[in-house]
């Protein structure tokens, strides 16, 4: 039967609800979980709800959890990746220091100068697991579910051989929030997706069939529906294709709605989709830091939850490690062909096919020009920081962080150099490859 690691496993509601999904198929169903966290208390904590888990089932699986990430990783078929380098008390110098200089971040995690941080701090750890998986199981299949997750899937791609592609559970999510406005079923909505991880765009969107984009268009003259991600919903009117990403996320990538406290104020700081508020993700991180323990208790006094969620994981290993049934989902590969107006080798988030022969990602052709465009700034962005991030060179960091768009529509150039020195120094610890830093 089939071995899937899980480094980084103490992530509890995530890494339990992806491992109940893979039971759920019977060609799985027995497989070894190897758990493997560098925090015993939380180890101990899914490997009890994965054992619950797989009482409540009747499985046949395996459960083991161990600290050594060699022994999680022998002969696995299958590897997934979960990991945080560093805590709050890390990571909240990523917004604050920006902040000090203007640039107000929301979730801070994937691009930007919070993002090229969270980057440079975490690509050494990821290419240290991607050596042990070539020591120890080099023919797994890699899936990445950390953030940054273009920059690091980037790394991993063309630093190793391996099969590797990163996960984002916003374009399935997406089709949801699309089909509810419409008042269409899921089920009968199709779409086509392509761009950059977290800046992805439906190419289209059907219903039945037909172009439910003018539905869209309709619906959002309701106040309610427009308030609810107010911008993606201005992205949309005004690029004509909707962005996967929450507006939270996308506010921060972009020129258009974080760099006035006015633009702020009006796009940001209300509606159900908008997490708009500065530092919103460091203030949950330090929240479940006081309360982790207490929940964690609760949600294992409640029974299993036995019914496959929508994440692609498990789908993706049935296709490649399991049954075979196969299975499209977008993933996140090299630009080899795939799109044609963005940068040759970045990292882009197209459809991808899983079978027994692995992932194989799809052409996709051009984005339309406003598109790519706009991908072609983050896309560049991207590459330049984790060249500069193997090479250790901050001057390339600075270089990055400098054509960001929300960065240079609020700083002067001499503002910018001045804030990433300030980063660097905030985590000289953490960043081994600069050496400049000692």
């Amino acid at each position: 039967m089939a071995k899937i690691a899980f480094i980084g496993a103490g992530s509890f509601l995530f890494t339990r609800g992806l491992v109940r999904d893979i039971l759920t198929f019977p060609a799985l169903s027995g497989s070894t979980i190897a758990l493997m966290d560098i925090d015993k208390e939380r180890l101990d904590f899914i490997k009890t709800g994965i054992d619950n888990i797989v009482a409540a089932g009747n499985y046949p699986a395996r459960v083991i959890a161990t600290m050594d990430r060699a022994e999680a990783l022998k002969d696995a078929d299958g590897v997934v990746i979960t990991i945080l380098q560093g805590g709050v008390n890390v990571f909240r110098n990523d917004v604050e220091i920006p902040m000090k200089y203007g640039i107000d971040i929301n979730v801070g995690d994937t691009r930007g100068p919070s993002g090229i941080f969270r980057a440079l701090r975490t690509i050494p750890v990821m290419l240290d697991i991607c050596r042990d998986i070539e020591r120890y199981c080099p023919n797994a299949i890699v899936l990445n579910y950390t953030n940054p997750m273009a920059m690091l899937c980037r790394a991993m791609q063309s630093q190793t051989n391996l099969t590797v592609t990163g996960l984002c559970h916003s374009v399935q999510h997406l089709v949801s929030i699309l089909s509810r406005w419409i008042g269409a079923s899921e089920e009968e909505c199709t779409y086509r997706c392509a761009g950059l991880n977290h800046q992805a765009w439906y190419l289209d969107f059907k219903w039945k069939g037909k172009d439910a984009y003018p539905l869209v268009r309709e619906a959002l003259k309701n106040p309610e529906i427009y308030d609810e991600e107010k911008v993606r919903n201005e992205m949309f009117l005004h690029l004509g294709y909707y962005v996967t990403e929450s507006s939270g996320h996308s506010s921060e990538y972009v020129a258009w709605f974080r760099k006035r406290p006015d633009l702020i104020e009006k796009y940001c700081s209300s509606g159900i989709g908008n997490f708009g508020q500065h530092a919103m993700i460091v203030n949950r991180y330090a929240e479940v830091e006081k309360t982790w323990r207490d929940n964690t208790k609760k949600e294992l006094e409640q029974p299993a939850d036995l019914i496959r969620g929508n994440e692609y994981a498990a789908s993706i290993f049935n296709a490649t490690i399991g049954d075979g049934d196969l299975f499209e989902f977008n993933g996140n590969v090299r630009n080899f062909g795939l799109i044609d107006n963005l940068p040759e080798g970045c990292c882009v988030e197209v459809p991808v096919l899983a079978s027994k022969r692995g992932i194989d990602p799809m052409h996709v052709g051009p984005l339309p020009s406003q598109l790519a465009l706009l991908n072609n700034i983050t896309a560049r962005c991207e590459e330049l920081a984790v060249e500069g991030c193997l090479a250790g060179d901050p001057t390339m960091i600075f270089h990055a962080i400098l054509f960001d768009p929300l960065t240079s529509a609020v700083l002067s150039m001499q503002e910018i150099k001045n804030m990433v020195d300030e980063m660097f120094e905030a985590n000289k610890d953490w960043l081994p490859q600069f050496k400049h830093l000692k």
